[in-house]
């Protein structure tokens, strides 16, 4: 099994591929990763060095990777973080030239734009990008909450509202939709949602007094795990949920700023708790 990952990278911590890469590896997947940044740590710290990457940097190694023919071998593509606006074309072009070679490749777009505190943390040419470029060559979709309003353009308080936005902004393929708190969420409770054409799913998970940078990596990370290990839509969403739970708590119990991955390591592949998905019957 085989992913290419296109994402931040970071010496310290664990955002983008340093969150990503790792999990999926614990699943026994072969990841080609190919970093859009090179930074000492994520934003949020006093300091940070290094750098966004080059787009025609980036356009190499992509380049380079598809010489080696990990295009031909891999079953998904995954990207987040993209650092530019030129990074996000760098990307749908391969992406685009990917998938006409390998019409059997996946396309997992986690659209890294931000977030309900702090509103779009990327460069404003990037989102624009992200939905017209990215999203229509997506066959699964992982934005938060906030990301899922900005991109589709309409209010989503409610599981009606979600539904309808999903469908309409993706005709075909996966939205998955995370950190949602939705007008009939339990107090105390977060959501992550999944749907379809015809079909949707909802987990509800309890919410942990912490929120840690990468989160969003972790989750897609793991779905896509789960996803080309052979699981069907739900029992991918109740995968990802039930696994970033656990790490989560971890997190949450040693009271550090970043995600205790490694330290999580056996419940990335089998979560002790699982949080079952609900069918949502409305059409």
């Amino acid at each position: 099994m085989n992913v290419i990952s296109i994402q931040s990278q970071v010496a310290y911590g664990h955002v983008g591929n340093s969150a990503a890469v790792f999990p999926m590896q614990m699943h026994g997947i072969d990841v080609v990763a190919v970093p859009t940044t090179l930074l000492s740590n994520r934003p949020g710290y006093p300091t940070i060095r290094g750098r966004v990457l080059d787009s025609e940097l980036v356009a190499d190694l992509l380049r380079g990777i598809e010489e080696r023919g990990a295009v031909d071998t891999a079953q998904m593509i995954l990207s987040g973080y993209l650092g530019s606006a030129d990074n996000a074309a760098v990307v749908a072009e391969f992406v685009a030239r990917a998938k006409a070679k390998n019409p059997a490749l996946f396309y997992c777009c986690d659209p890294v734009l931000g977030d309900r505190d702090r509103g779009l943390f990327v460069h404003v040419d990037i989102p624009p990008l992200v939905r017209d470029l990215l999203c229509p060559l997506a066959d699964i979709i992982t934005p938060n909450h906030f990301e899922f309003e900005w991109l589709s353009g309409a209010k989503a308080a409610t599981i009606d509202q979600v539904l309808k936005a999903a469908r309409a902004f993706m005709g075909r393929g996966t939205v998955v939709v995370t950190s949602a708190e939705l007008a009939d969420t339990p107090q105390g409770e977060i959501e992550t949602l999944a749907v379809e054409r015809a079909q949707a799913w909802r987990v509800r998970t309890p919410k942990l007094p912490i929120s840690p940078n990468g989160t969003g990596d972790l989750f897609a990370a793991l779905l896509v795990a789960a996803r080309i290990s052979g699981a069907n839509t739900p029992d991918a969403l109740v995968h990802a949920a039930s696994a970033i739970f656990a790490v989560l708590e971890r997190t949450a119990a040693s009271g550090t700023e970043e995600m205790r991955i490694v330290e999580s390591a056996e419940q990335l592949v089998h979560p002790t708790r699982r949080f079952d998905a609900i069918a949502i019957s409305r059409s």
